[in-house]
């Protein structure tokens, strides 16, 4: 059966989340969508010249209309919410009445937690929900379930996950692959973690380590928020130790720590000479563009390691994933490790062999399962 799918949000991660769809769901219809018809249209076409087919089409709807939403989502098997991430919860009831399927890119814990808080109206309409399916959290995690299953009795599984800039510049090293706002919103609050098989809170922009990636050298890894979500309940009595770093070129932690002890990142009004200012809302607007780069493209790096039992003997595990910039398609690594994950979960979603309701990304899918379709799509995931 070919069902429809329709993509809110026809930005960079929309656009690959629809590209997938194409290539590997065999849908009936791509319906591509945004407040502007422009965009829409700009990236459908794109979408159906990069596939050689005409089975995206653009549409343009308010996604904060409720009745408008409903309206066009009951004809739509799934729907794919790649708006912004506050966004995310105020879709979920108007899917459910719509009795459309949906997945999410998460981009916040607790916004997550909003969602699935529908968990029993989704259950009494036939609708499943999974928020939470791009990169961390997302992919990341289905590589520790992928971990966690090969062992008899797993004991710690670490992540580290950073987009990164193929020829960086100096004194941040960085470019921005996302919005900015995600970027502030992982690196202030706390990271949930398991430590001695209890769950923990550990401050973000700390606990500084160096890893070595083959043809990088030495980059650093640092505690950021988000990046696991649920997984810490979930995994919970499974593994004693559960952690996440995000990884970036030696440097730029101090530079971002400093950010955030002093203030920038507030969102309490100050006065200044000029008027009234938000130091975040500046902070955004002035490095936004600063840290984007037209001329450069980016590298994704995923490392998840685990220690457990199998067959009697202590082991440890690790998976790789390096992957960059796709010239033909243009698609940058983020694009396609976070759309490609989101399209993974929503094929999956949409084959009926999920159960009603609200579920937690790590519990909806093997990581076995996950892997798997990484490879299918040219991903490479190595096993060491």
């Amino acid at each position: 059966m070919k069902h429809t799918y329709a993509i809110l949000g026809a930005g960079m991660q929309g656009t690959a989340v629809a590209y997938d769809l194409v290539k590997f769901a065999n849908p009936a219809e791509v319906l591509l969508v945004d407040a502007s018809l422009e965009q829409a249209a700009k990236s459908a076409s794109r979408v159906n010249q990069l596939t050689g087919d005409s089975l995206c089409t653009p549409h343009q709807v308010d996604a904060l209309n409720p009745d408008q939403l409903e309206a066009f989502l009951r004809p739509v098997d799934l729907v794919v919410s790649c708006v912004p991430y506050w966004m995310h919860p105020q879709i979920a009831p108007v899917a459910i009445r719509s009795h459309t399927h949906m997945v999410d890119m998460g981009g916040d814990t607790r916004v997550a937690r909003k969602t699935l808080c529908f968990n029993e109206e989704a259950a009494n309409e036939g609708v499943t929900i999974v928020p939470d399916t791009g990169l961390a959290p997302g992919l990341v995690n289905n590589l520790a379930a992928w971990l966690i299953e090969e062992f008899d009795s797993c004991d710690s599984v670490n992540l580290y996950c950073g987009g990164l800039p193929q020829h960086p510049k100096p004194p941040l090293n960085y470019k921005l692959v996302f919005n900015i706002e995600g970027l502030i919103t992982e690196y202030m609050d706390h990271a949930d973690v398991i430590r001695n098989g209890k769950p923990a809170l550990v401050p973000t922009l700390e606990e500084l380590e160096t890893l070595y990636i083959k043809g990088l050298g030495p980059i650093e890894a640092f505690v950021t928020s988000g990046g696991v979500s649920t997984a810490t309940e979930t995994f919970l009595g499974k593994v004693q130790n559960y952690e996440y770093k995000t990884i970036r070129f030696p440097g730029h932690c101090e530079i971002m720590k400093l950010f955030k002890d002093y203030g920038f990142w507030s969102n309490d009004k100050i006065e200044t000479r000029s008027g009234s200012a938000i130091p975040r809302e500046v902070f955004c607007s002035i490095m936004n563009p600063q840290l984007k780069d037209p001329n450069d493209t980016d590298q994704v790096i995923v490392r998840a390691i685990g220690k457990g039992v199998k067959n009697n003997e202590n082991r440890a595990l690790q998976l790789d994933i390096h992957h960059h910039h796709n010239a033909s398609t243009g698609f940058s690594a983020m694009e396609q490790l976070t759309g490609f994950s989101t399209s993974i979960y929503a094929q999956h979603v949409a084959s009926g062999k999920l159960p009603s309701g609200c579920l937690k990304y790590e519990t909806a899918m093997t990581g076995h399962h996950f892997v798997d379709e990484l490879r299918k799509r040219g991903i490479e995931v190595k096993e060491s």
